[in-house]
């Protein structure tokens, strides 16, 4: 793959990963609508984990006090997480769903859904969603209050991630707020928990390449360029959608994913084979 065309989808995938706004949508619309090919095995392990790397890389922090305390250790200062110290636990219950329907229908949504038709559709109906959590969640809760309710409802919501256009930050934060936690805590619950899910689609992606032609495979210069580009721009972004939420509602993305959905559907419809 050209490095440019390497460049060009690392961007589009840091920045539309973490934003309710549907990663596999723009990715694979930026490459329908510029005639690219980006099916290749290696892409796909290289765009997850740059994404892995930007979460894990964000929340290290995060993630060594959840880890320590799931095992009952006295590490790290966060006052919100010091009061949950189950949350580990929560996130692997809250991990499965994602993972028993991606086992299950992973192999549709690459093929069968992997559609622009799929993705308009999507994207309004998740805009939609959206809109109603941003007008029906309470916001009074934290992520010092989430419990196994909590983790059911959003990880259930996290399965329909794998549907094209749908958007995991975008349906788990909806759950959230559903759950009348804060915006900027659920997000942040949000990328916690995406991060088993990448992980493991990251780790199934690596297994697939060795089999197929050995690890040292991926070891060439725009690989390393989409690792590190997809991860730098994810970062920024995490740091970025956090801040915003702090005194912005997500109304702003629901009018995107509506009027890009109809955008996606006409062109959709105008560039069917006759």
């Amino acid at each position: 793959m050209p490095i440019l065309q390497v460049i060009v989808l690392a961007v589009v995938q840091g920045f539309t990963e973490f934003l309710p706004i549907s990663s596999s949508a723009h990715l694979y619309l930026t490459s329908w609508f510029l005639g690219w090919n980006a099916e290749s095995l290696d892409f796909d392990i290289m765009l997850h984990l740059g994404t892995l790397v930007a979460v894990l890389a964000y929340f290290f922090r995060d993630w060594v006090q959840i880890i320590g305390q799931g095992f009952g250790m006295d590490v790290g200062r966060d006052p919100e997480l010091k009061h949950n110290r189950m949350l580990l636990w929560l996130m692997a219950i809250g991990t499965i769903p994602i993972g028993v329907c991606g086992a299950l229908f992973n192999e549709m949504a690459e093929t069968v859904w992997r559609t622009p038709v799929v993705m308009g559709v999507m994207l309004i109906a998740i805009g939609v969603v959206i809109w109603l959590a941003e007008n029906a969640g309470k916001r009074v809760r934290d992520m010092a209050s989430l419990g196994l309710g909590d983790a059911l409802v959003i990880g259930g919501a996290q399965a329909l991630a794998i549907i094209p256009g749908c958007s995991r930050s975008g349906i788990t934060i909806s759950a959230g707020l559903f759950r009348n936690l804060t915006r900027e805590s659920a997000a942040r619950f949000s990328f916690l928990l995406s991060t088993p899910a990448i992980g493991g689609a990251a780790v199934k992606a690596l297994w697939d390449i060795h089999k197929h032609s050995g690890l040292h495979a991926l070891l060439t210069a725009p690989f390393l360029v989409g690792v590190a580009v997809s991860a730098l721009v994810g970062c920024a972004v995490i740091a970025w959608f956090l801040q915003y939420l702090r005194h912005a509602s997500l109304r702003v993305f629901v009018y995107y994913r509506i009027v890009f959905g109809i955008i996606v559907l006409a062109l959709a419809f105008i560039r069917r084979p006759a």
